[in-house]
C-alpha cells in the first residue's frame, strides 16, 4: 500500500480547463499513489478538507481537477502559483489495473481520476460524456477518448460494446447505475461528501445492495454487483 502522509505543498499553476481548474502541486515526498485514490485539500479559510482525486502525475507533481462548485472547491481554484495548502492522502481503495480488456467510461468532472488512469492502463479506448462542448474541453486530458454531448448518453456507445471490455467508470450516480446494467462486473468510482477520509466520521457512507459503504475506505472504487 501507498504510504498515508500529510504534507504543506506548494501551489505550481493552476490551469483552466473549460469550466474547470486543473490544479497543479508540488508532490513533495507524497506518493501518488493507485488511480482512484485519492487526497484531501485543505482549503485556505475553509473549516473542512475536499475530497479530490488524482488526475496526473508527472514527475514532481500532483495535479487535481476541480469543479468550483462551493466556497471549498472555489477557495482551492482561487489559489496562486506560490501559495500553499495542506494535503493528506493517498487515501481509499482506487481501480484494479490487472485487467486485459479495459474501457474507461466518465461523465462531466468523472473524468477526473481518467487520465492518471489511463496512463497506468496503456491509454486504453475511453467513452466520456459532458453537457456541453464548453465541458467537454476537459476530454483533452484523456488519450483516445470519444465524446458525446448531452442530449445523447455515455451508455449509448457503450451499451454494444460493454461485455466485450472490462470497463473502469467514474460519473455522477444515474451513470453508474446505468454502467451497471450494461457491465456486470465493472469497476465504479463513486462519489460522495467526505470529512475526514480515513472512515472516522461515516459522512461519506452510501446504501449499496442493500448494505452500508463507506466510500473513504471501502470505495470509492467498488466492483458492480
Amino acid at each position: 500500500m501507498p504510504e498515508l502522509r500529510r504534507e504543506r505543498l506548494r501551489v505550481l499553476a493552476v490551469e483552466q480547463v473549460g469550466p474547470y481548474s486543473l490544479l497543479r502541486v508540488s508532490r513533495g515526498m507524497l506518493t501518488p499513489g493507485r488511480p482512484g485514490q485519492f487526497f484531501m485539500l485543505s482549503p485556505p479559510g475553509r473549516l473542512l478538507p475536499r475530497p479530490m482525486s488524482l488526475c496526473l502525475a508527472p514527475p514532481g507533481e500532483l495535479a487535481f481537477l476541480i469543479d468550483a462548485v462551493g466556497p471549498g472547491t472555489r477557495a482551492l481554484c482561487a489559489l496562486a502559483p506560490g501559495n500553499t495548502l495542506d494535503v493528506l492522502g493517498p487515501l481509499g481503495n482506487g481501480f484494479r489495473v490487472d485487467v486485459r480488456r479495459p474501457l474507461l467510461v466518465g461523465g462531466g468532472i468523472g473524468v477526473a481520476p481518467l487520465p492518471y488512469l489511463a496512463e497506468a492502463l496503456g491509454r486504453p479506448p475511453a467513452l466520456l460524456g459532458f453537457r456541453s462542448e464548453h465541458h467537454a474541453q476537459a476530454a483533452a486530458l484523456v488519450p483516445n477518448a470519444e465524446v458525446v454531448l448531452e442530449p445523447t448518453y455515455v451508455t449509448e456507445p457503450l451499451a454494444p460494446v460493454a461485455r466485450r471490455h472490462d470497463v473502469l467508470a467514474c460519473g455522477p450516480e444515474p451513470m453508474l447505475a446505468a454502467v451497471r446494467e450494461l457491465a456486470p462486473g465493472a469497476q465504479l468510482a463513486w462519489e460522495a461528501p467526505m470529512a475526514c477520509g480515513y472512515g472516522a466520521c461515516y459522512g461519506c457512507a452510501v446504501e449499496l445492495d442493500g448494505s452500508w459503504k463507506r466510500l473513504c475506505v471501502e470505495g470509492p472504487v467498488l466492483v458492480a454487483a
